[in-house]
Formats: C-alpha cells, structure tokens, sequence
C-alpha cells in the first residue's frame, strides 16, 4: 500500500495517450486507473520492438517512478533524455531522482542545475541552488545509526510502524491465505492490513498477527497513531467504512484518516475525520506530544506540491479545526509525506522534494515554540540510500526506533528495518559571556540580557548573576542580538552569529559609564575608548578619521581650563628601533600641532614619541606574535598631568 500512498498522494498530469498503435490503447487505459504493473508490460513490449516516442518513454519512466522502482524508471528517462525533444521541466528533476538512484550524483546534479534554470522558481530549484553541497551537509550527517533489517518481514511490503504498549504495530501486504485474497492491480500485491508484534524484552520481535479484525477491511489500512492512554487510534484508510465505497469524480477511492476508540478490548466507533473527502487524499497522521494537534500528509486544495504535510488542531470537546499547510519551509513542489512527532518536538518526515540520497529521504526539523520550524536537516545514511526511505518513528528514550526502505537486499517489497541512534543530529549551541565595565573590567552583577533574533525581535530577558556571567539557549546556524543594560551605565547591544555545530558561543559586552571620573593620572584615550591616533602608512598627518578622536581630548580640555594633557605616541616592534622611534616623535608632535590649532593653549599639552621602547606584551624584535597582539603596542595615550 505504500506505493499506492505515494501515488494517490502525488497530483501529477497523465498524458493523454496517443494511439500510435492499437496495441498500446489497452496499456494506456490501465496506465490512466493507475494499474501500473499490467501497463509497463505492454510499453515494454512495444519499446523492446524498437518504437521510440516521448509519449512512451514519459509512461514507461513514470510507471517505474511512481511504483518506487528508480533504478527501473531511470533507463527509460534516459531513452527520454536520449531523443533530445522538449520535455517538461518535472522530468529533469525525476530524472535526477533516478540517477541518484544509480549512484551517478554528478550527472544528476546537473540535471538538477538544468531544472533550476527551467523554473527557478521552484522551491526545489532554490533549495538547490542555496545547498549545492548538499551531498557534503549529509555526509556530515551520517554514520549516526546502527540499522538491521528484523525478523517480522515478509516477502511482501511491511512498512508504516507505529508504538502501542509493547508493541510494534506495521502494515502489511503479505497473503492472509483467505479465501477471497484480494490483490491491487497496481503491485500485484494483497491490499494492506495491520499487524502488530510485540516486542520482548531483549528487543527482539515476535511472529507478528494481526492487529484487529473490526480495523481491517477488505481494502488497505495502514499508519496508525495511538494516543497515550491507548484508547483512541487515528490510521488512514482507503474511502471505504461500514461497507460502503467512496470515489471520486474519476471513479477512483482515495485515502482517508480514520479515527476508533477502544471499548472492552475492541476497536469501535470507526469514523472518518471531518476534514477528509472523496476528492482527495489524506494519510499518515501523527500526533504532537500534547495531543492537541493532528499532523498529516495530504494533497488537498491548498497543496504546493504533490503531497504536502498539514496539521489540524484537536479541540478539548474532540471536534477538529481547520486544517493548516506547514508553508514552504517544508513542503515543496514534490512530496512530504509520513509525519511523526516526537516528545521533544520534532519533526520527521519523508520527502524527495528536499535534497536527498534519492527517492524519498528521511529529514527532521524542530518545531519552535512559536509554531515555526527550525532548519531541514537530512538524517543521513544509512538511514538515507538511494531508493525510498520513509516512516521514520524513534524512541527519544532509549533512541531505538524503526523505519522503511524498499532498499536492495531487503526481504520484502518494503521492509521495516530497527536502529539505533548512536549520535544525535540536535544542535545544541550556548550563546553565553561576562557583562564588565569598560574602563576597570570588572563584572556588572544583576545587568538585563535582552536576546533578539535577525529581525530584532525579542525572544528572552535574562539577568547576569553576581559575577557578571550569562548564558542563552540558541539555535545553531543562526543569527542573534545581545543587549545589555544597567543602572548608570550606558546600554550595548553586539551581534552574534552561531556556528552550525554544537558547542559555546562567547558574547561578552562591555558597558561604558557616561559620566566618567577623571583625575591626574587619567589616560583620556583609555576614558573615549581610542586605542590609536590612526595615520597612514608612514605618515603623520592627521587623518579625518583621527581628527573624530582628538577633537573629543580638546572637548574635555575647554571644560576644564586648568587642565594639562602628556600625548603619548607608541608603536610596535615591526622596523627598527630607530625608525620607530622617529615616526613616534613625529606622530606626537603632528598630534600636539592640531589640538593647539583646535584652541588649545601650547602650554597646556606637551608630549613625545615613545617607539617600541614601552610594549604592553612580550612582542619584541624576534618574537613570533599575532596582528591583534602586535595591535596592543600601537596606541596613543593622553595623560592628565594637571586639573
């Protein structure tokens, strides 16, 4: 049924057939109700004969790529491709899917770069554009996971599991030996039922049986969710309950979500969801941790592409509101599908609409407290290959859990495979550092932390603690603003930027005083925060820049009248001594002639150049140090003398 989920689920045009041969009408009609395994052998036949059209390549690649088989699907898009002839852009980006299939990313990659330029306004063209190394992001990703195939397999698909007690609850396409087995058309397969197997306490699982007869039906059941206290269950299911059959305009029975509460061990009360319909599909509901909010995948009015993931809040009286789209940060032109929520709120879902290995991939978002959603992440192989890999559910406890691939070397059609997280994927990044006063660097104790996001705004308020330390809990690979504020002291707000990996970020602030206390002795460079008069390159004429800083030291000197100042000019160790000791005098005295100049009285301000004879540091001739270090010994100062 999985197949079946995919394609109900995916709005995609059928070409109208064409009847180049009267042979291909019957397979045309079978391509169109979606019984695709009866039409690919039809095209095959006639393609193997030598007839070659776009028509008939375009069926035969969408036939494989809709039942999930790439690798299949992908020699006939490349006889597509072969022709040379305008085709849609969609089938570069199916195409691309397939190759990946195959392992040739290269060349997928690039059928991706012709998409983008076909229609670049698809949020799959962007995402491409914006992670053209998407490969290296997953591969970053990977190797977190041991994975094994288990032993409740058959040689049919299981997949879609879902935890209820002890036990591990999947559907199953596998022969019930009835009677009356009923198989589907498109994968000549038995419709799905579910099954559950309980899991012992060795983690092993054993012989699986199924679930509940009044839950299965003659037509597919699959991807259940219980609530906590295991009383309620919400599952999808073709249009079909109290045995009548519902279609659409087209005659087709699509996919409803389902909802039963349990009565004295039995499953009762089997109603649809009022939000579903006849006219489309809706599957794979999955629950928040508080259970007030239905998640699902469906391809209702309002889709962006051919599955989109919705979500629909639980009311307390049990009614539902309206169902919302998860918006473009998550779904795109392709398909979302196979939700599933975790107690620490996050999000995982299938796509192959996002960057991935190939097919559907797995990926997880956090879903923030404002409703919005942090960065898509792709969990990584081997979880990720290059075939479907969907319905992924995990146990944030022990962090097993369990997903399903159609990947090679399975038992199955689809097969239900068992992980172990070994390394979680989370980012955890601490914005943190010390509030100080910028002129005796000691801590600020009590100082208000207002943390904003990029567009500034607010997200937190914090107090320093007694040693002036604070610390924020923020979100890797994003941008954030730290304002500080205290009694007397004027505020100040810095940015941070937070790397994409796990660890500390350090933001100290510096508070400046605005009346400052001055005395004989004050370095009134150190008082305005001016590290340096700047000159150019072997120069010492005043820069306008500089002239900003020395009209500050005049300011102050008209205030108090009384006032004499000793300008200090240093440099660092780089040429030699005595030309660092020229260009000193020469800077102290350009520095002297302008505040003069500016007014004040030449008695008042003497001064000289000191070279490299005064080092804050141990960066004299010979010794190996850094820029920033050599920064310290190039400073000016302007000492008070006299009040």
């Amino acid at each position: 049924m999985k197949k079946q989920l995919y394609t109900v689920l995916a709005v995609f045009s059928l070409l109208t057939a064409q009847a180049q041969e009267a042979r291909l009408a019957a397979a045309d009609k079978q391509y169109e109700k979606y019984a695709y395994v009866d039409a690919i052998k039809t095209y095959e036949r006639v393609a193997e004969k030598g007839y070659k059209s776009v028509d008939l390549f375009q069926k035969l690649g969408n036939a494989y790529y809709f039942n999930a088989e790439l690798d299949k699907a992908n020699k006939w898009y490349a006889e597509l491709f072969a022709m040379n002839q305008p085709v849609d852009a969609e089938y570069y980006y199916r195409y691309s899917q397939t190759l990946k299939s195959v392992g040739d990313y290269e060349k997928a990659n690039q059928m991706l770069s012709q998409f983008n330029q076909k229609n670049a306004a698809d949020l799959r063209a962007q995402l491409y554009t914006k992670h053209k190394d998407y490969l290296e992001e997953i591969k970053a990703n990977s190797g977190r996971y041991k994975v094994e195939n288990i032993n409740i397999n058959s040689e049919y698909s299981d997949y879609g599991t879902a935890f209820f007690d002890n036990k591990l609850v999947f559907a199953s396409a596998r022969d019930t030996g009835g009677l009356f087995n009923r198989k589907h058309q498109w994968t000549n397969q038995s419709f799905t039922k579910l099954y559950a197997s309980e899991i012992s306490s060795d983690g092993s699982m054993l012989e699986p049986e199924q679930f509940n007869t009044s839950l299965n039906t003659k037509f597919n059941e699959a991807t259940p969710v219980f609530t906590k206290d295991g009383k309620t269950v919400y599952f999808t299911r073709n249009n079909y309950n109290k045995g009548k059959r519902g279609k659409n305009s087209d005659k087709a029975t699509l996919l409803k979500i389902y909802k039963a509460t349990l009565e004295k061990g039995k499953w009762v009360n089997v109603t649809e969801l009022p939000f579903t319909s006849d006219n489309y599909s809706t599957a794979h509901p999955a629950l928040s941790p508080d259970e007030k909010t239905l998640y699902f995948a469906s391809d209702m009015p309002g889709t962006l592409g051919q599955s989109d993931l919705f979500k629909v809040a639980i009311n307390a009286d049990g009614s539902f509101g309206t169902p919302e789209n998860l918006g473009k940060q998550v779904n795109t032109e392709g398909r979302e599908t196979f939700p599933y929520v975790t107690d620490e709120n996050e999000l995982y879902f299938a796509s192959d609409g996002q960057l991935g290995l190939g097919g559907l991939d797995v990926f997880v978002t956090q879903i923030n407290k404002d409703g919005s959603y942090g960065e898509i992440k792709n969990v990584g192989a081997p979880v990720n290959g290059p075939k479907d890999d969907f319905a992924f559910i995990i146990d944030t406890k022990t962090r097993f859990g369990f997903f399903s691939s159609n990947r090679d070397g399975g038992k199955g059609y689809d097969d239900i495979y068992k992980f172990q997280e070994t390394r979680q994927l989370k980012c955890e990044q601490l914005l943190s550092g010390r509030i100080t006063d910028k002129e005796t660097g000691l801590p600020i104790a009590n100082a208000r932390l207002t943390l904003s996001d990029a567009s500034f705004k607010v997200i937190k308020t914090i107090y320093a603690d007694h040693e002036g330390k604070y610390s924020f809990d923020v979100e890797c690979g994003n941008v954030y603003y730290v304002k500080a504020e205290s009694k007397d002291y004027t505020p100040n707000e810095l940015k941070a930027i937070i790397p994409k990996e796990s660890g500390e970020t350090d933001l100290s602030i510096e508070l400046d005083k605005p009346v400052k206390q001055i005395t004989v002795g004050t370095d009134l460079a150190k008082t305005f925060g001016i590290k340096i008069i700047y000159f150019d390159l072997d120069k010492w004429n005043i820069r306008p820049d500089a002239a900003i800083d020395l009209a500050k030291i005049v300011d102050v000197m008209k205030q108090y009248p009384n006032m004499k100042v000793d300008v200090r000019s240093h440099t660092d160790s780089r040429q030699t001594h005595k030309y660092n000791q020229k260009l000193s005098d020469r800077r102290a005295n350009s520095t002297i002639e302008w505040m003069v100049q500016d007014g004040v009285a030449k008695e008042r301000v003497t001064g000289r150049g000191y070279g490299e004879t005064q080092l804050v540091n141990k960066c004299a001739d010979g010794v190996e140090c850094t820029e920033q270090e050599h920064q310290q010994n190039r400073r000016s100062e302007f000492i008070i003398t006299a009040m």
